[in-house]
């Protein structure tokens, strides 16, 4: 009887080569494509990843899942254990210090995007200056404020308060922030009136129609401004490497360039 209950040994072998056939074929990240890739990005970024989500998942079929908010608040975020797969950030710094905790794959880190740095009033503001170290900026204030990130530890905030001290105006102003805990809210803050003027991406002030921009910090007062990527330890899969990939092709910078975003320098 146990005789009988054998398969022959050709339809054993031919099962076993059906089967590592079907594995060949199966796409990269297939094992895993049933969940979504989770990139945790700078607010300043929202509008661009959540449409390259769009169009990843109507490319491949797969899924992106955007987590925004301030950069420094996701990379405390991702060391403590947040299932990020990737991270996108606003500066070099919070990159620096998850890679200084072992929390990122070292050579998957590359700079992204570049950004400026600009002053804004609400569209129907009257306040018209240049940016330059003679300027009396808190006496165009007045009893108003300047929104700003929170300069401890929001990228955005932390590149403002280098540029006002570097034209010599940090004293003066620094006693009439409204410190945001992102960017997009210190944008909010002049979208709605809360505020004199801000300080934030050139990116932001684009998608805000009730805000314009009042003047371009000049290059020579503003750090680089670059956006690196990195993929998560322990997060480095196929699918995740997709996606990785996906961000630095063609039709993702085309989305990138859409929100304003310009490609890094060479060598940032």
């Amino acid at each position: 009887m146990r005789a009988a209950l054998r398969a022959p040994a050709h339809l054993i072998v031919g099962l076993l080569l059906f089967i590592a056939a079907a594995f060949a074929a199966m796409p990269a990240g297939a094992e895993d494509s049933g969940q979504p890739v989770t990139l945790f990005a700078a607010a300043s970024t929202t509008e661009a990843v959540n449409e390259i989500a769009e169009a990843y998942a109507a490319q491949t079929g797969g899924s992106i899942r955007p987590v925004v908010a301030a950069s420094s608040t996701l990379a405390r975020q991702v060391a403590q254990g947040a299932p990020a797969d990737l991270y996108l950030s606003a500066n070099a710094t919070w990159m620096d210090y998850l890679a200084g905790q072992r929390m990122i794959v070292a050579d998957s880190r590359v700079a992204l995007l570049s950004n400026r740095l600009v002053l804004v009033a609400p569209a129907d503001s009257p306040l018209r200056l240049r940016l330059s170290p003679e300027l009396d900026l808190a006496g165009l204030l007045g009893d108003g404020r300047l929104a700003i990130g929170d300069p401890n530890h929001v990228p955005a905030g932390i590149y403002a308060q280098q540029a006002l001290t570097a034209l010599g105006l940090w004293d003066q102003v620094s006693g009439k922030l409204a410190q945001a805990a992102n960017v997009r809210a210190a944008l909010a803050l002049v979208d709605r009136g809360e505020a004199v003027a801000g300080i934030v991406y050139e990116t932001d002030a684009a998608i805000a129609p009730r805000v314009k921009i009042v003047d371009v910090f000049p290059a020579r007062v503003t750090p680089q401004i670059t956006y690196p990527l990195a993929i998560v330890a322990g997060h480095d899969t196929p699918a995740v490497r997709a996606v990785f990939d996906f961000l630095q092709g063609p039709q993702a910078s085309a989305i990138f360039r859409k929100y304003g975003f310009t490609p890094p320098a060479t060598g940032s």
